[in-house]
């Protein structure tokens, strides 16, 4: 099925999306936060917690930032410590949080400063680029369940309850597994260390966690003979940190919305902004597939008068992700069958909406979600709702989709519950195969008047953010029916601007990759 649109169009639409992303590019290079300078000491190893529980990456950068002297970057100290003090970067890390530091000692002129920083830094990023072949050696041998890749999530609170639930999904047919984070720790400015056994709405994200589902899935993808996916949550205050434990966990995917945070959690949008960024440096090079979250507009929003916000939304993302270096194959843009299912052609509408992505972003692993919105406890009706979205999915050839499951926003699903999920997207996928290949869609069909409604409404309003700027038009309410000001919202006093001496080489050295913007433009 394909829908006759103007590429004239897309490419304006994307033009557009640059002229948006740019000037927050400008902001966001000339800005750090206290989670990247976190980042940057748990790139080089930093782990653990003092005696109080606190991480020691938050104690040093904490240390730093009283003393007045962050704006140079943790980097900057963390080598003087090391040369000086002839320390490794966990003990250089521990003696800067105690504050006891004669700054003048550990201010190392550049060249030498770069000398430490240069070698530690391209061991660091040596060890990230064999953990990421050492993963696409194990898919090819392994082999990928076939699209749409079948994501289930499975969070307890508990990680010792929810690897082995993850182990029975896989088994049962699940190509993601997805340990969604506990409610609360998009607002917790430290991630919780070591195994946990308590959460609400999730478990919470760690290393410890990442690193036993990652073991449990690599045993029962060799037991399968199908790599098995694990993915997780890098959003909220600590959104660079996550993506670095993930990278160095060996996780394939990560919920990294630019305006997620913004808009549901009410994270201060220029924190967002200048973290995601370093967080899809760090995504890019590590090959891990980013999940955006423009599913999550249409659930404040009406699916019919808002579904250009997703559109445009979308444009932006890729343009953001882009510039991190993040390529067309890892951009997993998200949308979401949300349509009424009393509307008269409700379905028409979502094919042409997802038809509509599929084809103006061909080579990017869609991540299309269930309908929650309208499921309610009539659960044969609810069923059928969900049915009619798995045949949306196999009809416009979703990459990743996210399963309906009755009971996912009642408790913790049963392993019955996701039975019948994967059962019916199995039928439905099997039984319908073919189906998008046997008809093609007229220009004055009822698809093609939407969708091309759609693409166009989304250029307008890509037009109105460009000509007033993404903080005005977020501060109008422009995705979601949520309006976010750039003073407002959590975690704007974790944002600095960057001395002219600043140092942080892996931002550096991963922006000079620039391989996810070199591929869209060579896409595009």
């Amino acid at each position: 099925m394909q829908i006759p649109i103007d590429q004239g169009l897309v490419t304006e639409a994307r033009r557009l999306a640059t002229l948006v992303v740019d000037p927050m590019l400008r902001y966001i290079r000339a800005h750090s936060t206290v989670s990247i300078e976190r980042a940057a000491l748990r790139l080089y190893g930093v782990d653990g917690v003092d005696a109080d529980g606190v991480p020691w990456a938050n104690r040093a950068v904490e240390a730093v930032e009283r003393s007045g002297k962050l704006d140079r970057g943790i980097c900057h100290w963390l080598a003087g410590a090391c040369v000086k003090r002839d320390l490794e970067a966990q003990q250089a890390a521990e003696w800067l949080a105690s504050g006891e530091v004669d700054w003048a000692v550990i201010d190392l002129p550049a060249d030498e400063r770069d000398r430490w920083s240069d070698d530690h830094t391209h061991r660091v990023l040596g060890d990230l680029w064999n953990r990421r072949h050492e993963r696409m050696r194990l898919r090819e041998r392994l082999g990928m369940g076939p699209t749409p890749w079948r994501y289930l999530i499975v969070a307890t609170g508990n990680i010792f309850e929810d690897v082995p639930q993850a182990v029975a999904a896989a088994k049962q047919g699940a190509d993601v597994i997805a340990v969604i984070r506990a409610t609360a720790q998009s607002l917790l400015d430290y991630v919780p260390y070591g195994t946990t056994t308590e959460g609400s709405g999730g478990t919470y994200a760690t290393a410890a966690n990442f690193r036993l589902l990652r073991q449990a899935l690599d045993e029962v993808s060799e037991e399968l003979g199908r790599y098995v996916m694990g993915t997780n949550y890098a959003s909220g205050l600590c959104m660079p940190e996550i993506s670095v434990l993930a990278a160095q966990e060996g996780l394939d995917m990560l919920l990294n919305d630019a305006l997620y945070g913004i808009l549901f959690r009410d994270i201060n949008l220029y924190r967002t902004l200048t973290d995601q960024y370093f967080s899809r440096l760090v995504n890019g090079y590590s090959g891990i597939i980013i999940n955006t979250g423009e599913d999550n507009y249409l659930t404040t929003a009406d699916a019919i008068e808002a579904g250009h916000t997703v559109l445009s939304s979308q444009f932006i993302n890729e343009r953001f992700a882009a510039e991190a270096g993040i390529p067309p194959a890892q951009m997993g843009l998200g949308h979401a069958f949300e349509i009424d299912p009393h509307r008269e052609n409700g379905f028409l509408d979502e094919l042409a909406m997802a038809q509509l992505v599929r084809q103006i972003f061909p080579e990017h692993p869609l991540k299309y979600m269930p309908p929650t919105k309208h499921i309610t406890g009539d659960i044969f009706k609810s069923y059928a709702h969900q049915t009619m979205y798995n045949l949306a999915t196999t009809m416009t050839d979703q990459t990743i989709c996210l399963l309906g499951i009755l009971t996912e926003a009642i408790h913790t699903p049963f392993v019955s519950d996701r039975y019948l999920a994967l059962e019916n997207i199995r039928y439905v996928n099997h039984y319908a195969k073919d189906l998008v290949h046997q008809f093609d869609l007229r220009p004055d069909s009822h698809i093609t008047r939407r969708a091309q409604q759609v693409l166009g409404e989304a250029i307008a309003q890509l037009e109105h953010i460009a000509d007033v700027g993404l903080v005005a038009a977020l501060g109008e309410g422009c995705f979601a029916d949520v309006k976010r000001f750039p003073d407002g919202g959590k975690g704007l006093s974790g944002v600095f601007e960057k001395a002219a001496e600043y140092h942080n080489p892996f931002w550096v050295a991963l922006e000079n990759r620039q391989g996810g913007r070199h591929a869209l433009e060579q896409h595009t």
